[in-house]
């Protein structure tokens, strides 16, 4: 598939793309709108402090986390269309909540449900792999994913211009973060009319069993458990920030912590009833897929979109500090890290495709992000601010390149789990961003980048040990086992 082909709007599939990185784009637009309207929010709301807004940029992040697991089951069950849709039309009430807020605990509660608008990401993913054969899923989920997640770099270019510009007074802000929620949720009433999930009514695969993820072997089933973990576990960073900002108090924050273990030990019985009852009865062999995998693509999500979001949220108070620029420049100079989305995802799956070779093309990524913030992790006032950028555009290629490479590699996994599989590893790259942005709190931003570089290098070796190349990678269609072919005979009953 080549860039040209994205004009030719007469093909389905085309159409497809483009109406559902418009909904992903949206969702991101929506999740980002209170960064670039901060200082707006301090300067008219009394009540509000430079550590609520600190607690605010936490909780938008938080429940994304499970938010991505439950979507991504969701999507085996229901296809990408309908879950899509109301995604965008329940999301944009939360959205409203936070607009006309008046008190801190009821824009931290508004703000907390919010972050579940990021899960968009991966209903996307599942839609973009119905459309498209194995040859041409990385290109195309590279393009979805950035053009989609540029939603963020438009959300700090437009919204102060709407809220200052086109409403204006104290009440702007509260406005154009309305406007937003209002038109995610009128395009996710087009999209369930636009769309359909896949070119046939077959093409959506639905899983056996919804409630975790199928695994095929009793090794893989324990692997899975350990992954769970951190899922839920990192959750429990939230709330020793929320406690430790004074917003909690110890015994709600124990309750929390409480819940929090019996969420994740509830996860692990239900992945343990799901599999056990399969694993005794036998999985066919040509039903199997290694978890081993999974697991790595997890890990290196969580090295290169956790760093991405990371970067995102201290990459302009860095450039201000350390070269002394204004807050203008220094926003436009760290905007070059998220531009770069336009044009780097996609190339990262294009060449996915091209190389044929999906697990090399990664490695190169992951190396390739190491060194990048290896690079950062030495600048400082005695660079030249130039090099600094070329060195922030050159990570970033690498950063948005991986995920792209990720993503070209989900779908041919295990074609009915690619909801679920896209979005345990989507959630990864949330836990990758608490826990970078946990650490920064503790070093300083050279120290950061070091750190990065390291979290780069280890994904860099769990992906050379674990990361398989998958079957039929570059074929016309993704391989069918005997299990689908028996779900595709009962549906069609």
């Amino acid at each position: 598939m080549h860039a040209k082909e994205l004009l030719e709007l007469e093909r389905r599939e085309i159409r497809a793309l483009h109406y559902t990185w418009i909904a992903f784009f949206l969702t991101f637009y929506v999740w980002f709108n209170m960064a670039p309207l901060a200082t707006s929010m301090l300067a008219t709301e009394d009540y509000l402090t430079p550590d609520h807004i600190k607690l605010f940029l936490i909780a938008n992040v938080a429940l994304t986390i499970p938010g991505r697991v439950v979507v991504g089951m969701a999507l085996d069950r229901f296809g990408p269309r309908r879950v899509f849709s109301i995604l965008m039309v329940v999301m944009a009430i939360p959205t409203w909540f936070f607009a006309f807020g008046t008190s801190a605990m009821q824009l931290f509660v508004a703000r907390l449900f919010m972050s579940i608008v990021g899960a968009g990401f991966v209903v996307g993913i599942h839609m973009t792999a119905l459309w498209f054969k194995p040859k041409d899923i990385g290109f195309a989920e590279g393009f979805y994913a950035g053009w989609g997640n540029f939603g963020s770099a438009a959300a700090a270019i437009t919204i102060p211009t709407v809220a200052l510009q086109f409403f204006g007074g104290d009440d702007g802000w509260r406005w154009a973060i309305a406007l937003s929620g209002l038109l995610m949720a009128l395009y996710g009433v087009a999209y369930w009319f636009l769309i359909t999930d896949g070119p046939t009514a077959g093409t959506h695969k639905k899983s056996r069993k919804a409630g975790a993820l199928e695994v095929s072997s009793w090794r893989d089933l324990w692997l899975y458990g350990l992954f769970i973990i951190p899922l839920y576990g990192v959750l429990g960073v939230l709330v020793y920030r929320t406690q430790d900002m004074g917003f909690l108090s110890d015994t709600g924050a124990w309750v929390l912590y409480i819940i929090i273990a019996a969420v994740v030990v509830y996860q692990i019985y239900k992945a343990i009833s799901v599999n056990v009852p399969m694993l005794k009865a036998g999985i066919p062999e040509d039903d199997k897929y290694p978890f081993k995998s999974v697991a790595a693509l997890n890990v290196s999500y969580f090295a290169n979109f956790g760093a991405e979001l990371a970067v995102v949220s201290m990459l302009p108070m860095f450039f201000a500090t350390t070269w002394k620029l204004d807050p203008t420049a220094a926003g436009l100079v760290a905007s070059t890290f998220a531009f770069v989305n336009l044009w780097a995802r996609p190339l990262g799956g294009y060449i996915s495709d091209k190389v044929g070779n999906r697990r090399l093309v990664m490695l190169i990524y992951m190396f390739g992000i190491g060194i990048g913030f290896g690079l950062m992790g030495l600048l400082n006032a005695q660079w030249p601010l130039f090099i600094a950028v070329v060195f922030t555009i050159l990570c970033s290629v690498f950063v948005q390149g991986a995920e792209g490479a990720t993503f070209g590699i989900i779908p041919s996994i295990k074609r009915r789990l690619t909801g679920q599989i896209s979005g345990m590893a989507g959630a990864y790259g949330n836990v990758g961003a608490v826990f970078y942005l946990f650490i920064y709190t503790f070093v300083e931003p050279n120290q950061f980048f070091l750190i990065i570089a390291v979290g780069a290098f280890i994904a860099w070796l769990v992906c050379y040990f674990w990361l398989e190349e998958p079957e039929d990678a570059f074929g016309d269609e993704y391989k069918m086992s005997s299990v689908d072919r028996q779900i595709a005979a009962e549906e069609a009953r």
